[in-house]
C-alpha cells in the first residue's frame, strides 16, 4: 500500500509559500501535499528567468523569485489553484530523472480535470510540448513535461525543486485566464503586451473557460478543483 499523505492548508504571503515548507523541513521523510492560499497577489518569477520587473507595476502586486525553474506565474488568493507536493527520496513515487519525475503528478492533475467533467485532457510526456514566443517569460506560454492541456490549451503548470531529501513540486491550475495583471508587471511595452495577450489567448485557458467552451456544467471554483485533485491523489 502507498504511504498516506500528510495534508496541509498553508495560508501565508506568497514569498513565504515559495521560500520554505516548515513541516517538510522538520520531517522530510514523509509525503506531503499542501493547498497554498497566498494572502496577497504576486508575480512569481522562476529561478533561472532573466527578468527585471518594472518598479512601476500594478499597485499591490509584489514580485517574488522562487527556487524552481520556469517562467512567471501570477498568484492570488483564489486563482490559480496552487497545490504543492513533496515526495521524499525513498518514496515509491520518487524518480531520479528530473523530467520523468513530473509525469505521475501530471497524470494526477489530468485525472482531476476528468473528474470535473472536462474532455480533451492531455498530459505532456517527457518530450517538449508546444511553445509560444512568450514561453521563456510566462510559465503558461509553453508546455513542459507533465503539464496538462485541454483541447490544446494549457490549464495546469508545474515546477520542481530538489534537495538531497526529495522533490518539491509546485502545481498551478488556472480557473479563469486573464493575463492583464501579469503582463503589466513584466515590463513589456504596450505593443508587446497586446501581442502577448493575443498569443496567450489561444495557448492558455482556465477550468471555467473550458467548461463554457465545452458547454458543460463544471464546478469551476478553487475548492472544486482542489477537491478533485485530492480525490485523484488518493491511492498514489
Amino acid at each position: 500500500m502507498p504511504d498516506p499523505w500528510r495534508i496541509e492548508e498553508r495560508v501565508a504571503p506568497p514569498a513565504d509559500l515559495t521560500g520554505s515548507w516548515p513541516s517538510v523541513e522538520r520531517d522530510p521523510t514523509a509525503r506531503a501535499v499542501a493547498r497554498c492560499r497566498p494572502t496577497g497577489t504576486a508575480v512569481v518569477v522562476g529561478s533561472t528567468q532573466r527578468h527585471d520587473p518594472v518598479a512601476g507595476g500594478p499597485v499591490g502586486v509584489e514580485v517574488v523569485r522562487r527556487r524552481s525553474g520556469g517562467g512567471a506565474v501570477l498568484v492570488a488568493p483564489h486563482d490559480p489553484v496552487w497545490i504543492d507536493v513533496w515526495v521524499p527520496v525513498e518514496d515509491l513515487l520518487w524518480t531520479a530523472d528530473v523530467t520523468d519525475a513530473f509525469l505521475w503528478l501530471g497524470r494526477t492533475w489530468g485525472e482531476a480535470l476528468g473528474r470535473l467533467g472536462l474532455t480533451g485532457v492531455d498530459v505532456q510526456g517527457a518530450a517538449p510540448g508546444a511553445c509560444t514566443r512568450w514561453s521563456g517569460l510566462v510559465c503558461f506560454g509553453g508546455v513542459g513535461a507533465g503539464e496538462v492541456t485541454v483541447d490544446g490549451r494549457k490549464v495546469v503548470g508545474l515546477a520542481q525543486r530538489r534537495t538531497r531529501h526529495g522533490a518539491w513540486f509546485h502545481g498551478a491550475c488556472v480557473v479563469r485566464w486573464d493575463p492583464t495583471v501579469l503582463l503589466a508587471a513584466l515590463g513589456l511595452s504596450g505593443d508587446e503586451r497586446e501581442a502577448a495577450a493575443r498569443g496567450l489567448a489561444g495557448a492558455v485557458a482556465g477550468v471555467a473557460d473550458i467548461g463554457v467552451a465545452q458547454g458543460i456544467d463544471v464546478p469551476a471554483d478553487a475548492d472544486g478543483v482542489a477537491g478533485a485533485f485530492y480525490e485523484a491523489l488518493t491511492g498514489r
